[in-house]
């Protein structure tokens, strides 16, 4: 059977898991996050597209634990032209799981249907005035001026990382779903045995090739597969998945709530650990294109009724060591972090005031319709609590409950809310997506402009910022920019920064090779 029996059975009665042909060693169980409502890496920002996604495709370069590029299916890069000419060579060996070879023209493909989605390959794409393969095995970018960052666009881990497909699939519409998932990974995707809603499979690809030398460090280093297949469970209840954990019927459990980590760290046999260090960042998406958000002072106004302590606390537990709050537009650790403009967050919260001042601004009971994924438990606390500020602060509120696909698929509206539109999703966001303005894809002014991402702010001030950040010659400058983005991005409000949660994740201490970053599959065995 391919549907475990945990996943009807309630914490207290769970059954032993029958999953044929599934035994032993070379097999993990995994739950993830959510289910994998939308395959494709390069349609949605989803995390747990992204770590799907990591299992089946490669990129030309990695990132490692200190963020630096290093490559990965590229054999190299040289320059020349002060820069302006960049060759890219790949590895020798490379091939898809359809068992045709990986070209350079696939690369080329790939990268420009990525680029139209992704913040970064937006701004490399903007300094290139060709991308070609001058044979089989060469990519050549021709720049308009230097772009240094080539290497960490093309090897970005966050959403959307630029995964390479070939190039049948990778001159699909960049707004369209590809829904046939073939890459070049460690791992390729058992289409046949998906069960929506309930398990993923994936088989070791026997004809990967590791990159040879150096060692796995977050998406850097070679790939190696020890497993022969990995199972991912959906199970959204975390009294379920704690106890299947607890009882060795799973191996790994992505996202523990915040209230069961206590439990977890008393458990025999488990380790919970911090993957991450840059956390996750919390925000709140306002939708400018409809009532009431699209009005900034009702933007503004929200701001005074945030207290980022609830939402950190409510999704990542009241343990100080795991949350850090007040945070405004970069991720604490970075150096763009300040705290310019974030006296708005700090004292206690006066909601009359707020709600006098949002009826000031023009607020005439327009509805609020909040997207709430019922079967994502980090992300519907966050909704949670959204509702109730709004609650607090006079707003007409339309909570709507559905499952994180529905949420992927509904965000992408841009209907009025009696239309089936939306105000307001709440989402985290990796630390390392936000840790500059090149990635951080909230942070951008474009309107309905060709990329832009869900929310559609328009903010002709942030994206001549971000163009001087850009440009600037050293990291004074950078960081003075910064601090200039973050009180413009308070006054014009794309989104509502939450704090930040250190997520930790939580597996059997029998696997060993656990990465740091996030959840990566390849380096990890059992026993």
């Amino acid at each position: 059977m391919r549907r475990r029996s945990f996943l009807t059975a309630s914490a207290a009665t769970l059954a032993a898991p029958r999953i044929a042909g599934a035994a032993g060693d070379r097999v993990l169980r995994f739950v993830p996050q959510s289910d994998v409502a939308v395959l494709d890496p390069i349609w949605t920002t989803a995390y747990v597209t992204r770590n799907h996604g990591y299992m089946i495709f490669d990129t030309l370069f990695g990132t490692d634990g200190t963020f630096a590029a290093t490559p990965q299916m590229a054999a190299g890069m040289t320059t020349e032209d002060d820069g302006k000419l960049v060759r890219i060579g790949l590895r020798k060996g490379l091939m898809f799981h359809d068992g045709t070879p990986v070209l350079a023209r696939d690369c080329v493909a790939s990268i420009q249907r990525w680029a139209k989605r992704d913040t970064f390959g937006q701004t490399l794409m903007a300094a290139t005035d060709e991308l070609s393969a001058t044979d089989d095995r060469t990519i050549q970018f021709r720049l308009k001026r230097p772009f240094p960052l080539l290497p960490d666009a093309l090897g970005k881990s966050p959403t959307n990382f630029p995964a390479i497909m070939p190039e049948r699939l990778a001159m699909t519409d960049a707004f369209t779903q590809v829904t046939e998932m073939v890459g070049s990974g460690p791992y390729r995707f058992n289409a046949k045995e998906r069960v929506t809603g309930s398990l993923l499979v994936y088989d070791r690809f026997e004809d990967y090739v590791p990159r040879d030398g150096g060692k796995a460090d977050w998406t850097a280093g070679p790939k190696i597969a020890h497993f022969d297949r990995v199972e991912w469970h959906v199970i959204p209840d975390p009294s379920t998945a704690l106890a299947a954990l607890q009882k060795r019927e799973i191996d790994w459990w992505e996202n523990p709530t915040g209230d069961m980590l206590p439990l977890l760290r008393k458990s025999p046999g488990i380790k919970v650990e911090v993957q991450d260090p840059t956390g996750l960042m919390g925000t709140m998406r306002l939708n400018h294109l409809t009532t009431p958000f699209n009005n900034p002072a009702i933007r503004r106004a929200l701001l005074k009724a945030i207290d980022q302590r609830d939402f950190a606390v409510a999704a990542g537990g009241d343990d100080p060591a795991m949350t850090h709050v007040p945070t405004g537009l970069f991720c604490p650790s970075s150096p763009y972090a300040s705290e310019d403009g974030l006296d708005v967050f700090a004292g206690k919260r006066d909601y009359d005031a707020v709600r006098k001042e949002i009826l000031a601004a023009g607020y005439k009971g327009e509805k609020t319709v909040i997207l709430a994924p019922t079967d994502f438990p980090l992300l519907k606390a966050l909704a949670d609590v959204c509702a109730d500020v709004f609650h607090k602060i006079g707003l007409n509120v339309d909570y709507q409950s559905m499952d994180w696909g529905t949420v992927v698929q509904r965000r992408t509206k841009k209907d009025p809310t009696d239309h089936g539109g939306w105000s307001v999703f709440n989402t985290f966001w990796a630390g390392l997506d936000q840790f500059n303005p090149v990635g951080h894809v909230h942070m951008r002014g474009m309107g309905e402009g060709p990329g832009a991402a869900p929310g559609w702010p328009t903010a002709p001030r942030i994206e001549e910022l971000r163009q001087q950040w850009l440009d600037a010659p050293d990291l004074p400058t950078r960081q003075a920019l910064s601090r200039d983005l973050q009180r413009q991005a308070l006054t014009d409000v794309p989104y509502v920064p939450l704090g930040q949660v250190l997520q930790a994740t939580a597996y059997r201490s029998d696997l060993t090779g656990v990465l740091n970053g996030f959840v990566l599959f390849w380096n990890v065995r059992k026993g």
